[in-house]
């Protein structure tokens, strides 16, 4: 009598598939879980459809800082807490008396802001765009300020200039000079 052979059908592709799917979404879960999400509220028009072009433009990296997730919509996060936090969709500042500065790349792009320091605890900068609708607001504060090149905050705001400028400039600062 000839010997028999049995064989067992051994994992299908999609099996496999599977379990690789599921230890990969387990890395992701413990390793994700070393940094929670930073607690941003979003603007008032945060759904507009060219802050998320704006969001899509930022970079991955701001003032040594690696991105990281937010909790709102239209909203940007870098480093550890405090976080660097932007949000698109702000109500844009009127006329004012505040300091406005503009923040000009090598490659051309020239955003204007209104610049406010922060007096709470912390301490820091909050930044918002002028002249653009909407608004975008970012918020630098002190431990990050001095990572950034010699302890000043605006040269964030040139390495953000070219997704920022995806919103079209409708006014610009006026010095005294243009008075």
């Amino acid at each position: 009598m000839p010997a028999t052979t049995r064989s067992f059908p051994g994992p299908t592709a999609p099996t496999v598939r599977a379990g690789v799917l599921t230890m990969a979404m387990a890395a992701v879960g413990v390793l994700g879980g070393c940094q929670s999400a930073v607690e941003v509220d979003p603007g008032p028009t945060a759904s507009a459809p060219v802050c998320a072009e704006v969001l899509r433009a930022l970079p991955d990296e701001l003032a040594g800082a690696e991105r990281r997730s937010t909790t709102s919509q239209a909203s940007a996060a870098w480093g550890e807490d405090p976080a660097i936090t932007l949000r698109c969709g702000v109500q844009p500042p009127g006329p004012t008396t505040d300091r406005c500065i503009t923040a000009e790349a090598a490659n051309g792009t020239s955003v204007d802001w209104v610049v406010t320091e922060l007096g709470d605890v912390e301490g820091g900068w909050q930044f918002t765009t002028y002249g653009r609708v909407p608004a975008i607001e970012l918020t630098v504060p002190v431990f990050h300020a001095g990572n950034a090149s010699d302890a000043d905050p605006t040269t964030l705001l040139v390495d953000l200039g070219e997704a920022v400028d995806i919103i079209g400039a409708e006014r610009s600062c006026l010095g005294l000079d243009d008075v």
